[in-house]
C-alpha cells in the first residue's frame, strides 16, 4: 500500500511542478501576467513549486526501499519521468490544446520500455 501512496503522491507532486514550469505560459496568454517583470513570474512559479516539494519529498521517502518502501532510487526516478511526461501530455492537450503526434507516441513507447527494464533484476 505504502508504494501505491508514494505513486500518489507523486502525481500530485507532478501536476504542482506543470503548473509551476508551464502555467505562467498559459497565463501570458491568457493576458493575467503579460506585464509582470520576469522576477515577478519566477516568484509565483517557486510559490506554486514550494508545494511541489511538500509532497514530492514525502512520497519519495515513503517510496524508497531504504525507508520502508519497495523502489531502488532508479525505479523512483524512472517512474517520476513517466508521470511528468504523462501529466504534462495531459496538461499540454487541454491547457494549450497541442496535437499528439506520431513521434511523440514512439517517445512514449520508449519510456514504457524504460519503465520495464528499470524493474527488471
Amino acid at each position: 500500500m505504502q508504494s501505491i501512496y508514494s505513486i500518489i503522491l507523486l502525481v500530485i507532486a507532478n501536476i504542482f511542478m506543470t503548473f509551476a514550469w508551464y502555467g505562467h505560459l498559459k497565463l501570458q496568454e491568457m493576458g493575467v501576467t503579460k506585464s509582470w517583470p520576469l522576477i515577478g513570474i519566477i516568484l509565483l512559479s517557486w510559490f506554486i513549486a514550494f508545494f511541489e516539494y511538500l509532497v514530492q519529498v514525502p512520497a519519495n521517502r515513503m517510496g524508497y526501499i531504504g525507508n520502508g518502501g519497495v523502489f531502488s532510487l532508479m525505479q523512483l526516478k524512472i517512474i517520476q519521468e513517466v508521470i511528468t511526461l504523462v501529466v504534462f501530455t495531459v496538461f499540454s492537450i487541454t491547457v494549450f490544446k497541442v496535437n499528439i503526434e506520431w513521434n511523440h507516441y514512439v517517445s512514449f513507447l520508449c519510456l514504457i520500455l524504460a519503465v520495464y527494464f528499470a524493474f527488471l533484476r
